[in-house]
């Protein structure tokens, strides 16, 4: 359940960075960038 979990997070934050590169808009791209922090966070949590 966690990795479905993980796997949506990333998925999601790639979404907001790629959007936010198109659209020239920084706060979603750097929410994505958390996203992805926090999933690496989670990640070496769990190991």
């Amino acid at each position: 359940m966690k990795n479905v979990l993980l796997m949506l997070l990333l998925i999601v934050a790639v979404v907001m960075i790629v959007l936010g590169a198109q659209a020239s808009i920084l706060p979603p791209a750097l929410t994505g960038v958390g996203f992805i922090l926090i999933a690496l966070l989670f990640y070496n949590k769990k190991h």
